[in-house]
């Protein structure tokens, strides 16, 4: 009977419908390559060995019995009888051979392949589970893949080791803690073309951001070679966002990136008849470039969303997905390798809020080493380096995993762990999948730091504090909740939140707030750039060797030390902007002080000395200043670029510090001249009320500006005439003074009367929530807090609009 069956589909044979023959794995493939290929996404074409062929091997060997008998005792506990058992499962498969029918129609599928692409052909085998890439459960790396076969002979030998890896340790266990039987579950084989990315990069890429489950971008990965890299934690990636809204309006312009160090680089031997890799170091002069041009990510980013939208039409409900990518470096085209519903980030529901903080702050010199964080959470635990599979034996539970990379043999392991560090590896190596999948923190990619981390030490991990992961010494205490942000009420009166940093940006949207009344730019400039801007724009004024040489590396891959500014300053407003669109996000440009920018790099020949920098060149004073005139270029060109390249027209502009109304109509001048016009493409101006004279010339400055944001520090400090900064008189600097509440009264009611918005974004409210009450029966417009103050915030006021 057997070989009256066939047991070869094309991917032009096969769709979603056909999991139970072919597997998630190729049914997906098969439903691309029907539907997406018109539309001009490229996928490498190939065939499935289908399920009915494993079954054929396990009837004509007369295995269900023993591979029964075999795993019908309860999981052993010991780790190593565990691994015996999955080899003999593994043996007793790969030795049965395959059946003569399932190897000729094996045979034949692949002369007529080899005819398709021609003489010289390699291929690409992979494992498609019947119960894989399912919403629910990915199976994801838990079983066999083979690349670079060269002839008939080892594609043979690739199927029926990928037929035997359905009894891999790593599969055995996560069919086990899954709840799926292992005879209910089979085997089908993918072979296809394969994409000579060894030749050029690869990657994956995600239609949601894989640490918070935001929604609204397209997230890619990107090294050197082939894929299992970046799936191994071998590497650390390059990172690239796109901005869905925005792309689909039609701006093609990349939101984010960062460069990743691409350690090593996996190529195939060029020996047609060997199916060896080899992992190459990366010459440093190559790693040190982005292995993806901007257009071929916003390419791909277009191959994410078409894919995206397919499967949610398929599924009638969103559908984010993962998706692997090669660029070919024969044919330089980019393909398609896999799709699949991602099963971690989109399954954690964003209506509820967990928080973790620390409970005593951490000392700093505690700080042991730093990367990229996966997860919001905190955990504490002894150290456990781990070199290889052989030494999880005694990893114990609760343990810090600590490793230079992880791999899928490790999994059971893994989950056992209190947290995760690891010295190399991006956002989406396998350590970080795991960790988001076990819900436990990890912080991958600490790089050389790892020196500092003594095995059996006790510390605590923190990915509590944005997109870097901390590991300090000692047990630090901390506390978790969880908050229903369903139930949370909403309130007339606009509520904001005060943010600085991107890193916090996608997290923080999910938050109940109408957008964001204050992006701090100076945390940008200091955390991203961190150079003057005058600096990078005259580097040949800069005579410090030092900072000479800072600059020279910093903006080594720019053509100027002003295409470096604008690009990260403008991704780095573009982020917070993308994160709230369309709500609003009011951009306040650079407020330091000059001997804040005396800091950076470069900025000490800038910047002159000041006795009380907090009343000196500061502010709108600065921009029209020939001192700082070529600075406040830059900052205008990112706005602009932010704004009309990215298309993130939800962004605000708000100008510090303004004494007169003259300067603030230079100001608003001097930005209409850099492009930035008020009212046009929909840009409002917004100025900070934070010196006396803004609210006693209020209808003054109302002709100037779209709105006023009230800075309660500042007024303070001016109204009481105490410097914010000094401890000895720190008792009477307090903004619910009867004079400051006033004069933040007569500010409201004085925007009011001249038809603007008047909001307040300084620490006031979030510091003493009977500000923020005074505020609501003032009839203020909007309320921009620290974003742990808001949900208080939010219930009290919601509760004293109800009683007005």
């Amino acid at each position: 009977m057997s070989e009256q069956r066939h047991y070869i589909r094309w991917f032009e044979e096969t769709t979603l419908q056909d999991i139970a023959a072919v597997g998630g794995k190729a049914a997906s493939l098969g439903e691309i390559y029907q539907a997406l290929t018109p539309q001009g996404i490229r996928i490498p074409n190939g065939f499935c060995v289908t399920a009915d062929a494993y079954r054929a091997v396990l009837d004509e060997a007369k295995l269900w019995e023993k591979l029964r008998t075999l795993l019908s005792n309860d999981p052993p506990k010991d780790a190593p009888v565990a691994a015996e058992v999955a080899a003999q499962a593994r043996a007793l498969v790969y030795g049965a051979g395959l059946p003569t029918a399932v190897e000729e129609q094996i045979t034949q599928a692949y002369q007529q392949l080899c005819g398709e692409y021609g003489d010289g052909l390699r291929v690409a085998v992979r494992s498609s589970a019947t119960a894989e890439d399912l919403p629910s459960a990915s199976f994801a790396g838990q079983h066999e893949s083979f690349l670079n076969i060269g002839d008939l002979d080892g594609l043979l030998d690739a199927c029926r080791h990928c037929f035997a890896s359905l009894f891999t340790e790593r599969a055995i266990s996560y069919r086990e803690r899954n709840g799926f039987d292992h005879f209910s579950v089979y085997l089908a084989v993918v072979v296809m073309k394969m994409v000579r990315a060894d030749r050029a990069s690869s990657g994956v890429m995600f239609t949601l951001d894989t640490d918070t489950g935001f929604r609204d971008v397209v997230f890619i990965n990107s090294a050197y070679g082939l894929g299992e890299n970046i799936v191994q934690g071998t590497v650390d990636p390059d990172e690239f966002y796109v901005h869905k809204p925005t792309f689909a309006e039609g701006h093609r312009c990349v939101l984010r990136r960062h460069l990743g160090a691409k350690q090593q680089t996996l190529t195939c031997d060029e020996n047609p008849n060997s199916q060896e890799l080899q992992n190459l170091d990366t010459p440093v002069e190559r790693s040190q470039r982005f292995s993806l041009s901007d257009d071929e990510v916003l390419l791909l980013a277009d191959y994410a969303l078409k894919t995206e939208a397919h499967f949610r039409r398929l599924r009638g409900q969103e559908c984010p997905m993962d998706i692997e990518w090669a660029k070919d470096g024969e044919d330089n085209q980019l393909y398609v390798l896999q799709a699949r519903p991602e099963t971690v980030a989109s399954q954690k529901p964003r209506n509820q809020l967990k928080r973790y903080h620390f409970t005593e702050k951490p000392d700093k010199t505690a700080l042991l080493a730093s990367g990229r964080a996966i997860g919001t959470g905190i955990a504490s635990g002894k150290v456990r380096r781990v070199d290889n599979a052989a030494g999880l034996t005694d990893f114990r539970d609760g343990e810090v995993l600590y490793a230079e990379s992880t791999s899928p043999d490790w999994g059971p392991a893994m989950r056992r762990a209190s947290a995760l560090v690891t010295e190399r590896g991006g956002r989406t190596c396998h350590a970080a999948i795991v960790a988001r999948e076990f819900g436990i923190p990890a912080v991958v990619g600490i790089g050389n730091a790892g020196g500092a981390l003594q095995n059996g030490e006790f510390v605590t991990v923190t990915c509590a504090e944005g997109d870097i992961g901390r590991v300090f010494g000692g047990e630090i205490p901390f506390e978790a909740s969880t908050i229903a942000l369903d139930d949370v009420p909403r309130t007339r009166t606009r509520m904001m939140i005060n943010l600085g940093s991107p890193d916090q940006a996608f997290r923080l949207s999910a938050l109940p707030c109408d957008g964001v009344g204050l992006a701090r730019m100076e945390f940008i400039v200091n955390e991203y750039i961190k150079a003057h801007p005058m600096a990078l724009a005259h580097p040949e004024q800069v005579d410090d060797p030092d900072a000479q040489a800072a600059l020279a590396t910093l903006t080594s891959h720019h053509k100027s030390g002003a295409d470096f500014f604008i690009e990260k300053l403008s991704e780095g407003i573009g982020t917070i902007a993308a994160a709230f669109y369309p709500h609003p996000v009011i951009v306040r440009t650079s407020d330091f002080k000059t001997n804040e920018y005396a800091r950076l790099i470069g900025g000490s020949g800038f910047e002159p000395h000041e006795e009380n920098p907090m009343l000196g060149f500061r502010g709108a004073s600065r921009y029209a200043h020939e001192a700082y005139a070529d600075g406040f270029a830059l900052e205008c060109m990112a706005l602009k670029r932010a704004r009309e390249e990215m298309g993130l027209s939800n962004i605000k502009v708000m100008i510090p510090f303004c004494r007169r109304v003259s300067e603030g109509k230079q100001v608003v001048q001097t930005m209409r001249a850099h492009g930035l016009a008020a009212g046009e493409n929909e840009l409002e101006i917004y100025v900070m009320c934070e010196i006396p004279n803004n609210v006693v010339q209020i209808d003054a400055f109302s002709q100037v500006f779209d709105g006023i944001s009230i800075g309660s520090n500042d007024l303070t400090q001016l109204v009481l005439g105490v410097d914010r900064d000094s401890d000895i008189v720190a008792f009477d600097f307090d903004e619910r003074d009867a004079g400051v509440m006033e004069m933040m009264k007569q500010a409201i009611e004085g925007a009011h009367r001249n038809g603007i918005p008047a909001g307040i974004c300084g620490e006031a409210p979030s510091n003493y929530p009977e500000v923020a009450e005074f505020l609501v029966r003032q009839g203020i417009d909007s309320i921009s807090l620290s974003p742990d103050a808001l949900l208080k915030t939010l219930e009290r006021v919601s509760a004293l609009e109800r009683g007005l």
